[in-house]
């Protein structure tokens, strides 16, 4: 297929460009290097390029040269984890306590390439901007680009994102219209008494049976307070009490995320589970501190983009390489904001995993590496998609 032939011919490049961020990962709202070093190669591609946006986003613009008043974004994530790397290869992490563990790199490259390509052929009507977004990971750079005004100094018609996933095999792309991945919300309980000697608990007041009881109580909120026919995940991360074997202690915070899969069964899950713990703290006499964060919305395909990126996908890597049947997963994605904030879009997953389990380790691991055989198809799975969407007439 012509286009997946350019880019096979781009992937060395692609992957020294992938290799040089993976090796130095820069977290959330730090991205200077790597959003430099995307913006000097839109630049020297003849885009027009656009810095600091959402304090370390860039936004490159290419018009086609066929007439048309569409215009669409293309967005990858720059950002890498604060966690240590385990690898040995050649490329590892250079900055101690910073990994690409989810293949922000990778992402970030398959752009590049798209972009690259698109600049050189332009055979295309109307405008593509090209979005690469800072602190995805938990920082919600998408948001931020966002309120910088993103859509509307770069007003797009859709919106596409692009994500590997290791549990898929390689060149497989899972694409479906409405939701994608969850709503993500986090919580920090901490329940108050009143501290005193172990022998002689009587005289405190022990937050512990009162944590204990909301603890179990809350793994019966999706069990028994949410429809069977609803998705919904409650975890507790953390759960810490006491600094001494002979004290009660004074306090016990738990922390941990609840993912939804619609508004409606967020809004049920939050209203329950505010209910639940204001009742508990209450019935044992305990001083109550909550501070719940909705944090991502669920993402949402739109069902007109969905059904192109997936005829798009499916010219890269054939109807054989398509699975429009795979369920939606409770992890979370702040490409939501972004498709709550334009027309349409759509969010597509690729696999990555190769032969013999390679390229497989789970996202958020220190020994995930991105598979370098997935850059040409993810670079032309963009470049398709902006054929569909900026077809000249």
């Amino acid at each position: 297929m012509p286009v997946l032939d350019a880019l096979i011919a781009l992937k060395p490049e692609m992957t020294a460009w992938r290799r040089d961020f993976h090796a130095h990962p820069e977290i959330g709202f730090e991205e200077v290097r790597t959003s430099g070093i995307v913006a000097e190669k839109l630049e020297a591609w003849g885009l027009e390029v656009h810095r600091g946006i959402g304090r370390t986003g860039v936004v490159g613009v290419l018009r086609g040269r066929h007439p048309g008043n569409r215009s669409i974004g293309l967005r990858a994530d720059m950002d890498a984890l604060p966690m240590p790397e385990l690898n040995d290869f050649a490329h590892r992490s250079t900055n101690p306590g910073k990994m690409h563990a989810c293949g922000h790199d990778g992402h970030t490259a398959m752009l590049l390439g798209a972009a690259r390509h698109l600049a050189a052929t332009r055979d295309f009507a109307g405008t593509v901007h090209f979005i690469f977004q800072p602190a995805e990971e938990g920082l919600t750079g998408a948001l931020a680009m966002v309120e910088d005004g993103l859509f509307h100094r770069f007003p797009c018609d859709a919106v596409y994102g692009i994500h590997n996933l290791p549990q898929l095999p390689l060149g497989v792309v899972a694409i479906r219209p409405g939701t994608v991945l969850a709503a993500v919300d986090y919580f920090a309980i901490k329940l108050r008494g009143r501290s005193s000697h172990a022998a002689e608990p009587h005289r405190g007041l022990d937050p512990l049976p009162g944590a204990t009881q909301l603890y179990s109580a809350l793994q019966s909120l999706v069990s028994r307070r949410m429809s069977p026919h609803s998705t919904a995940v409650l975890s507790i991360g953390q759960f810490h009490a006491g600094t001494s074997d002979i004290v009660i202690p004074e306090e016990v915070e738990m922390r941990g995320t609840i993912r939804t899969l619609t508004p409606e069964n967020r809004k049920q899950m939050d209203e329950l589970f505010h209910q639940m713990v204001a009742g508990t703290a209450a019935a044992h006499g305990l001083e109550l501190e909550l501070d719940y964060r909705r944090s991502y919305p669920p993402t949402i395909n739109t069902p007109e983009q969905s059904d192109l990126a997936r005829d798009a996908a499916e010219t890269v890597v054939g109807a054989e390489g398509i699975k429009d049947d795979f369920p939606s997963l409770t992890a979370g994605e702040d490409f939501s904001y972004m498709l709550q904030s334009s027309p349409g879009g759509a969010f597509l997953l690729l696999g990555q995993a190769g032969e013999e389990g390679s390229h497989a380790i789970p996202l958020h691991n220190g020994r995930y590496d991105f598979n370098d055989e997935l850059l040409p198809i993810g670079a032309s799975t963009f470049a398709a998609i902006v054929g569909k969407e900026l077809a000249a007439r």
